[in-house]
């Protein structure tokens, strides 16, 4: 789901509100956020992902990028959901402003479009290893047209060996 903050600007800048619980609870978004995460990207075409975690330690993720821009993508891993393998892709950029909600029961991933790109996250638990799991970002079966990007992807070797779909433990 794409959010995007009203900004107020003048000769100065702007500001913006980018979370306000009992804004978002009016919506209909109800979330404790309990962590926040910072990710920096020398490089254009650094891929992080797909990533998530397991219940009982599942995440939503609300994301916004503060320098540069991504290629954001959500796979639905909810075996029991009528789109489960499907994914979804948004453009996020500080430019734009926006963020994206990414639900407990997806797989999330993003490719920096720029180089010297910053992305906070919030996430509604803490990271745990335990329930720490990947899909691998070009599994075949799922389809992510990723954008093409000079010198190609930088991944890690965790991103790099993760399992296809097929092989992965998802959601019920």
């Amino acid at each position: 789901m794409e959010i995007v903050p009203k900004r107020h600007g003048d000769a100065r800048g702007s500001f913006s509100e980018t979370w306000n619980a009992a804004r978002f609870a009016e919506a209909g978004i109800d979330l404790v956020f309990v962590q926040d995460n910072h990710s920096y990207s020398a490089a254009a075409g650094v891929l992080r992902g797909l990533h998530y975690q397991l219940a009982p330690r599942a995440q939503d993720k609300l994301l916004r990028v503060i320098r540069g821009g991504v290629f954001d993508v959500a796979v639905d891993i909810r075996r029991s959901s009528p789109s489960f393998g499907k994914w979804v892709a948004l453009e996020v950029s500080a430019e734009k402003g926006n963020q994206i909600l990414v639900p407990k029961g997806f797989a999330h991933g993003f490719v920096t479009l720029v180089p010297d790109t910053e992305v906070l996250y919030k996430v509604t638990d803490t990271y745990s290893p335990e329930h720490d799991r990947s899909i691998r970002f070009d599994d075949p079966t799922i389809g992510i047209e990723w954008p093409a990007v000079a010198g190609g992807f930088q991944l890690s070797d965790k991103d790099r060996k993760a399992p296809l779909l097929g092989m992965a433990e998802v959601f019920a």
